[in-house]
C-alpha cells in the first residue's frame, strides 16, 4: 500500500502544521490525466504543499482510449501485462527532461483503467522508475467506482526499490467533491522526508585543521554527500595561479556548470572530477559546491598553506577530533585514522594511526 513521507500540509483554512515548505525535502507531482480528473487532484494536492509538477502525455496524441468500450485503452493493457519486462509492451511517452534526482519524494496521481493504472504512466514508472531509486512515494488513484487495489499491485511491480509509506488515497465518484478536505486529512497524517539541515554542512580539514563548510544544493553536493555518508574523503591539493588550491577527488560528481567570479572561500568542481578551493578570485566555469563559513583572504591564506606546496584534504560529515589515546583492538579493520582524527580507508601523504600503529605515507 502506497503513500509517502508527507508531514505539515497547509490546511483547509491555510495554516500548516509542524513542518515549513522550506524544511521539507524537494517534492514532485507526477500524473496523467485522461478525463481531467487527475488534473484537478493535482491542482488540489500543490495548493496544499510546495511541489514542482510534472505532466506525463502520451506520444500519440488525440487516441480516445475509452472508445468502444474502453477497447484501445484494454489493448493496451493486455499487452503490458502479457509482457511486463519488454519495454516494446509499453506505449510511448513525451521524454521527461526534468531531473528526477533532485527530488526526495514523488506523488504519483493516476487514473484507474479496467482495474489496472493508466498505460501511459506505467510507461513512465517503467521507463525512469530507477531514477526514484531509493525514494519516497505515494499515490493518489482516481476512479469511478473500481477498488484500486490492482494498480497499487502495478506501483509495487513497477517501483521495487522505493519507500512506500502508508495506503494509497483513492478518489472517486462518491467523494470527488470532498477532494480538498480527504487531501488534506492525508497528508496531515504522513511524512515527508524532510532534508536534515545538519547536512547542508560539512567539514574541511587541512592539515590537522578544521572548517566548515556550507553547501550549495545541486545534484553535486548531492552525490558527494551519498559518498561522505559512507566515509570521509581525502585527497592532496596543491597551488595553482596563486588563487587556489586544486587536487582530484578521486570520483566524478554530477556538474552543472556555470560562469562564475569566485572570491575567497568559494569550494567549485572543476571538469566534474577536481575540487578547488580559493583563496583569492577567479572567473572560469565550475559547478559550485559551497563556501568556507567566516572566510576571508587572509585566514584562508593561513588555513590553506597558500604558496606552499601540497596540502592533504579531508572532507568528512562531522568536526574531527584529535586522538589523545591509541589502543589496538584484535578485530581492527586496517582503517587510516590522521592526527586530526579523521578515518579514512585510504591514505594520501602524511602520517596515520593504524591497527595501533603510527605510520607515515
Amino acid at each position: 500500500m502506497l503513500t509517502v513521507l508527507l508531514m505539515g500540509c497547509a490546511a483547509e483554512n491555510g495554516t500548516r502544521a509542524q513542518a515549513t515548505d522550506s524544511e521539507r525535502g524537494k517534492t514532485l507531482v507526477a500524473f496523467y490525466s485522461y478525463t481531467g480528473d487527475c488534473r484537478q487532484i493535482t491542482e488540489t494536492l500543490t495548493g496544499l504543499i510546495e511541489a514542482d509538477v510534472l505532466e506525463i502525455q502520451p506520444a500519440e496524441k488525440g487516441l480516445k482510449y475509452d472508445a468502444n468500450g474502453y477497447a484501445l485503452g484494454t489493448q493496451l493493457l493486455n499487452k503490458i501485462k502479457a509482457k511486463p519486462n519488454d519495454a516494446n509492451s509499453y506505449p510511448p511517452i513525451d521524454p521527461v527532461t526534468t531531473d528526477l534526482s533532485v527530488y526526495d519524494n514523488f506523488i504519483i496521481v493516476t487514473p484507474l483503467w479496467w482495474s489496472q493504472m493508466a498505460a501511459p504512466m506505467q510507461t513512465f514508472l517503467f521507463n525512469y522508475g530507477q531514477q526514484m531509486k531509493g525514494k519516497h512515494v505515494a499515490m493518489v488513484v482516481s476512479s469511478h467506482s473500481s477498488s484500486i487495489g490492482g494498480v497499487v499491485a502495478d506501483a509495487g511491480r513497477l517501483l521495487t526499490k522505493v519507500t512506500w509509506m502508508g495506503d494509497a488515497l483513492w478518489i472517486n465518484s462518491s467523494n470527488r467533491s470532498r477532494t480538498a478536505s480527504l487531501a488534506t486529512d492525508w497528508l496531515n497524517t504522513l511524512n515527508f522526508k524532510k532534508r536534515n539541515m545538519e547536512t547542508k554542512k560539512i567539514y574541511l580539514t587541512v592539515d590537522g585543521t578544521t572548517r566548515s563548510v556550507t553547501l550549495a544544493d545541486n545534484t553535486a553536493t548531492r552525490s558527494l554527500l551519498e559518498a561522505l555518508e559512507k566515509d570521509a574523503i581525502t585527497y592532496e591539493a596543491d597551488d595553482y595561479g596563486g588563487f587556489e588550491k586544486v587536487g582530484g577527488l578521486g570520483r566524478s560528481l554530477p556538474t552543472s556548470n556555470e560562469r562564475i567570479t569566485t572570491v575567497p572561500g568559494d569550494i567549485m568542481l572543476y571538469q566534474g572530477n577536481q575540487l578547488v578551493i580559493f583563496y583569492g578570485s577567479n572567473q572560469w566555469s565550475y559547478t559550485r559546491i559551497g563556501q568556507i563559513d567566516s572566510a576571508t583572504a587572509d585566514n584562508l591564506k593561513t588555513f590553506l598553506r597558500a604558496g606552499q606546496g601540497p596540502v592533504q584534504v579531508t572532507l568528512s560529515l562531522s568536526t574531527p577530533t584529535a586522538i589523545d589515546k591509541i589502543r589496538a583492538k584484535a578485530d581492527d579493520d586496517n582503517t587510516y585514522v590522521s592526527l586530526s582524527g579523521i578515518r579514512s580507508t585510504r591514505a594520501v601523504k602524511g602520517i596515520y594511526v593504524r591497527n595501533g600503529r603510527k605510520t607515515a605515507k
